[in-house]
């Protein structure tokens, strides 16, 4: 009942938004969009939460949706928002968890009890391992990118507890207090143990595995000029999303573009899913409305570009100071339009 309805909430709220922004146009409103896609990711959690449910369940599930159709329905301007503030939330949201847990460390007497402590790690290693690999090979015949064993095994090996695992610990009723505490220490020490020592060893085992492929060649001509430069391994989160914007993730699908499912082999419900529930829930783009999506973001760029290599407070004493400034502003702003009712180009 908890996970079904939770999730259910999560669905109808997300399917709700995905109707609505394909109906309504408020490209033009980036604001009012991103307002009303705020409202609609919270709402399932408050929603779940006043009814006793599971509000994370259904924040939850309502991400997945509004990722999958909601999402395309959106500006191109909405869409680059959307995405670098949640993850800047979420970034920030998970710091504060680990500095949560960092002082959660000194606020109350410890009790440890070592075999208990062993026996924990030892099981939750267990119960990892009897939820990835079966998992795994479960998925592995749906898929078509299959989950090798050095990937089960890297899952398996990097699963860290953190701060779900604590709050759950926090809440569990005990008869004594004693035994409160020793199950509260025990689980920090899980967490710090697991966080410090796989997460810290993650990456060498990584590179480990990755060093230990064999590289199959096919050719003699092969083996002295072909040597494809790997991908450098990473692990972290801020500088994958700070490379560049999902550009495959934003909504180029035009009214005139049609799948052509005839000689696909795509089947069971993403066939379905592609076929009539994404062209129900998404719009597809006129050619003018693509136009002037991308014609609004160059329009940001130009302005963002302007604001940073020009200072438009006082120009004519940046010249004075800097003799090199008039060639520079030239190279900086070619190109450019500058906005407002006097509209001129820069080079002029």
């Amino acid at each position: 009942m908890m996970f079904f309805a939770s999730a259910g909430i999560g669905v109808v709220f997300a399917l709700m938004s995905a109707l609505l922004l394909k109906h309504i146009d408020l490209r033009k409103h980036p604001s009012l969009e991103f307002g009303l896609m705020l409202v609609f990711t919270y709402a399932p959690y408050v929603l779940a939460e006043g009814i006793h449910l599971s509000g994370i369940m259904a924040i939850l599930f309502c991400g997945i949706v509004m990722s999958h159709y909601t999402h395309f329905n959106l500006s191109t301007v909405t869409q680059i928002t959307m995405q670098q503030t949640m993850r800047t939330l979420a970034f920030i949201a998970e710091t504060c968890v680990f500095a949560y847990l960092g002082l959660a460390i000194f606020s109350f007497k410890h009790r440890c009890e070592l075999s208990f402590v062993i026996w924990a790690i030892v099981l939750c290693l267990l119960g990892r391992a009897c939820n990835i690999f079966p998992l795994a090979w479960l998925v592995n015949r749906f898929r078509e990118h299959k989950i090798t064993n050095r990937m089960a095994f890297i899952m398996w090996f990097s699963g860290l507890r953190g701060a779900i695992s604590y709050a759950l610990s926090l809440h569990m009723q005990f008869s004594t207090e004693e035994s409160r505490h020793v199950v509260i220490t025990t689980t920090l020490i899980i967490v710090l143990f697991t966080t410090l020592f796989f997460g810290g060893s993650t990456m060498p085992l990584m590179k480990y595995l990755q060093g230990g492929k064999k590289v199959k060649r096919t050719s003699r001509a092969g083996r002295a000029g072909r040597k494809r430069k790997e991908k450098a391994l990473s692990l972290s989160k801020t500088r994958e999303w700070g490379q560049a914007i999902d550009s495959e993730h934003l909504s180029e699908l035009t009214e005139e573009e049609e799948v052509s499912f005839t000689q696909s082999r795509i089947g069971g419900f993403t066939r379905w899913d592609r076929k009539f529930f994404t062209p129900f829930f998404t719009r597809r783009f006129t050619h003018q409305e693509l136009h002037d999506c991308k014609s609004q973001m160059a329009d940001l760029t130009n302005k963002w570009y302007q604001a940073i290599r020009i200072s438009p407070d006082d120009p004519d004493e940046e010249d004075e100071d800097d003799p090199d400034a008039d060639a520079i502003s030239e190279r900086s702003t070619t190109n450019i339009v500058f906005p407002g009712p006097s509209s001129r180009s820069a080079k002029s």
